[in-house]
């Protein structure tokens, strides 16, 4: 089963289109199959008190990704080859990236937020849902909701809300119960920055969708907080599992073709001596 990773740029643009573009070149060089951004307003996103009280959230306004940029982001998603998503942290945001997103990924913090997933599942487009901080009782609400107002693709992602997370808290056998109990596509939304975490979610998990932070050289806005990953790092796992899923095959016992020309050089059963006597 294939493996979609999707590469979450987060707020490491920096406001910057050249950068975004870079991300998006970037994530289908290093075998991506979607480039995610986020799309919201400061002054939508935290409440007045909170802006009013912290000069480090007011800072974030730095964070926010210009709408004027979502034509040039499709457009350059559709050149590379790669799905381009973002996640809607207010509600007019689901309209405004509705011509441009292949898909919609919610965000662990929004997951109750009934309204915001009634407005992604309306569009009729596949929808993405992190359950970081959640409860199965939560999940299950969000899927209903999800749903009953038209959603008829849904990938949840077990995902640990903690910017890094460490490998002990992953859970990710949790995988499984979201894909038990929710019958959906289920994966892993990284914070680990750890190889042998992914490695697991792919192999022994099966997840179908890995979702992990990205930056591209250490600059971005988020990068100093240890959950990102950088391109030659996750290039590698992903071409790893990658190659190694090619080798599953059928199941069906047969020679394989690489063998075929040996087959006459067997011992032969009545002397022991290679090759058969067919063969001599």
């Amino acid at each position: 089963m294939p493996v979609n990773f999707i590469a979450e740029v987060s707020s490491n643009h920096n406001r910057d289109l050249d950068r975004c573009l870079s991300f998006v070149e970037k994530s289908a060089e290093i075998g991506c199959a979607a480039v995610k951004f986020q799309l919201f307003k400061i002054d939508q996103l935290f409440t007045p008190e909170v802006l009013q009280a912290s000069e480090e959230h007011r800072r974030r306004i730095d964070w926010e990704l210009p709408v004027e940029f979502l034509p040039e982001l499709t457009e350059a998603c559709r050149k590379a080859n790669i799905q381009f998503a973002c996640t809607p942290f207010y509600l007019k945001a689901v309209e405004e990236l509705f011509p441009y997103v292949q898909f919609y990924k919610i965000a662990s913090y929004e997951l109750l937020w009934n309204d915001l997933l009634i407005e992604c599942a309306k569009t009729d487009k596949p929808v993405v849902l992190s359950t970081g901080m959640a409860t199965l009782k939560e999940i299950r609400n969000a899927v209903e909701i999800l749903r009953n107002t038209g959603c008829n693709e849904l990938t949840l992602l077990q995902c640990v809300s903690g910017y890094p997370t460490p490998v002990l808290e992953a859970n990710l056998a949790a995988i499984e119960t979201l894909r038990h109990n929710f019958h959906v596509q289920a994966g892993w939304s990284d914070h680990t920055v750890t190889p042998g975490v992914i490695y697991r979610a792919v192999h022994k998990w099966q997840a179908s969708a890995i979702e992990f932070h990205l930056d591209l050289e250490g600059l971005g806005a988020e990068y100093e907080t240890g959950h990102c990953w950088l391109p030659g790092s996750i290039e590698h796992v992903i071409r790893t599992i990658n190659e190694g899923l090619l080798s599953d095959g059928t199941g069906e016992k047969l020679p394989a073709p690489v063998e075929l020309p040996d087959r006459d050089w067997r011992a032969d059963p009545e002397d022991g001596l290679r090759p058969l006597k067919q063969r001599r």
